[in-house]
């Protein structure tokens, strides 16, 4: 039986592979975040990198002061109106990094098979056999044999740029390592990643604390990337940090998953976050690399049947340099897309990559030739079996939406939703359409001033697979009635038609809340 299944499939997917790829309305139904940077932080070269398909920008708080990160979001908010095109901000904190300093900015060469100190003293000057870091506690936490990674491989993925070692002796507060490959480390800062070992650091630092509470309530964040999440009690400590900020309770919280620590409290961590980031650049220093594609395969299964967003990083490091992907990578994007992932996250390809704009389009045409061959039908079975009887009003709702849609093959899916979650369980049966996510702002008083909400809840489905948010016009709380939800529809479906998503005759799965209860309904669309 599954054999004949590959059979039937097989020629049409070889015939496909010769045509050529459609331009849509949205590039693909994978969403793209970028990490805006030096090279990347105009207004025209953010207009083109929306324009090309990504839907969030990432702010990067390791490197870059909050001015320098405030001129680039006045850019894109001028982008944004150019374009017409959503966009929602993402600030990624540093958290606990080490790094070894260099003052003197100079070049430092490294020879292998020679001795090398690293030393918490930062008023000494790093030479060839010694380099000053910022971390007091390394003697306390390595041992003799430990492996040590220091250099730029996170970003560059160059081996002359980065270097191994090995823990040799611990002396006082001093580590003496012996040095594995000869490299150069240039600049002021290099990052230092100890394999498997516990940083005593908290997970938001006080940096961090800093930046969110200034910076990000200034430009309320979308989304809080927190790096280095180890534990479900960060994202906790984070939230409630949120929370007493007051504009950011809405802030959603994806956990960065980068450590074999935090890989190890990954179930508590998924139940406490919003979504999770496969940090693969520094997994794969702290996995042997045999294994980071079993971290990938069981964390994004375990994220699309929580109904979380999954994003994968360090795709296509190559097109730092180079306008094109290895094969290798190419392969490598349309496998995430098919283990299930939402979101594919650009680092340096586009924060300091020479081609930003041809990246986020290339990925984006990769990601839609993936989704084309997903095998929704067993994603689905999957996920129904996994959520298990007796479903949720919700849950049950949402699945019978995707159903129908893919049933009556129709061209989207419309979902009405005011907290974006009717949307977002939608999304989560992986429906082969588009869903418009119709977000219904709400009118809320606190007896000072009316609030609407919505915009939020808008941007925040911009980094789920599949979803594509509009803003209707705001209601009353008390408003609920028919003719309201049917002029609603008219202005989505216009807007449907307007996209190139919707022709005459299509047919629309409909599904939105009448009264208390959720009705889906399929119509037919006449000329």
């Amino acid at each position: 039986m599954h054999a004949n299944n590959l059979l039937l499939e097989e020629p049409i997917r070889m015939a496909s592979i010769l045509e050529p790829s459609k331009p849509t309305f949205f590039p693909a139904m994978t969403k793209i975040v970028g990490t805006l940077g030096p090279k990347s932080r105009s207004a025209d070269i953010i207009s083109s990198c929306l324009n090309a398909g990504m839907s969030v920008a990432r702010f990067d708080f390791s490197w870059g002061d909050a001015e320098f990160h405030q001129e680039t979001l006045e850019n894109l908010k001028a982008a944004i109106k150019s374009t017409k095109k959503l966009c929602a901000v993402m600030l990624d904190t540093i958290g606990p990094e080490l790094q070894a300093v260099n003052k003197t900015e100079h070049p430092i060469p490294l020879e292998a098979d020679t001795l090398l100190v690293l030393t918490p003293d930062q008023n000494k000057e790093a030479t060839s056999n010694l380099l000053p870091i910022n971390f007091t506690g390394l003697s306390k936490a390595v041992k003799k044999g430990d492996t040590i990674f220091i250099g730029q491989y996170l970003f560059t993925g160059s081996e002359t740029t980065s270097v191994w070692l090995e823990v040799t002796e611990v002396n006082g507060e001093d580590v003496v390592c012996i040095i594995k490959n000869s490299a150069v480390l240039a600049g002021s800062l290099y990052t230092l990643h100890v394999s498997q070992i516990r940083i005593d650091l908290p997970t938001l630092t006080d940096k961090d604390k800093e930046v969110i509470s200034t910076w990000g309530v200034r430009n309320n964040i979308d989304f809080l990337s927190l790096s280095y999440t180890r534990h479900a009690e960060d994202i906790r400590h984070a939230r409630q940090f949120l929370s007493k900020l007051g504009e950011l309770h809405q802030t959603q919280i994806f956990a960065k998953i980068e450590n074999v620590e935090g890989l190890n409290h990954f179930d508590e961590i998924l139940q406490e976050a919003d979504g999770i980031i496969i940090s693969r650049g520094n997994l794969g220093i702290d996995l042997p690399p045999e294994k980071v594609f079993l971290f990938q395969k069981a964390a994004v299964y375990k994220c699309n049947m929580a109904g979380k967003p999954a994003v994968v990083t360090r795709v296509v490091d190559s097109m730092t340099d180079n306008l094109r992907p290895t094969r290798a990578e190419a392969t490598d994007v349309a496998n995430a897309i098919l283990d299930g992932s939402d979101a594919i996250l650009l680092g340096a390809e586009t924060l300091r990559g020479l081609y930003p704009v041809e990246t986020i389009s290339i990925v984006g045409k990769i990601c839609a030739e993936a989704e084309k061959v997903f095998n929704q039908d067993s994603y689905f079975k999957k996920t129904v079996k996994c959520v298990g009887e007796p479903m949720s009003h919700l849950e049950s709702i949402a699945s019978s939406a995707v159903r129908a849609a893919i049933k009556v093959k129709a061209s989207v899916i419309i979902c009405f939703t005011s907290s974006g979650r009717a949307a977002r369980l939608i999304a989560k049966y992986r429906p082969t359409m588009p869903v418009i996510s119709v977000v219904v702002p709400r009118l809320k008083t606190n007896q000072l001033r009316w609030t609407f909400s919505g915009a939020f809840e808008a941007r925040q489905s911009l980094i789920v697979r599949g979803l594509f948010p509009m803003l209707a016009d705001p209601r009353h709380p008390a408003e609920s009635t028919s003719a309201t939800n049917e002029s609603i529809l008219k202005v989505a479906l216009d807007h449907g038609k307007a996209s190139g998503l919707i022709k005459a005759h299509d047919r629309v799965v409909v599904c939105q809340k009448v009264g208390d209860a959720s009705v889906v309904k399929i119509i037919e669309l006449d000329d």
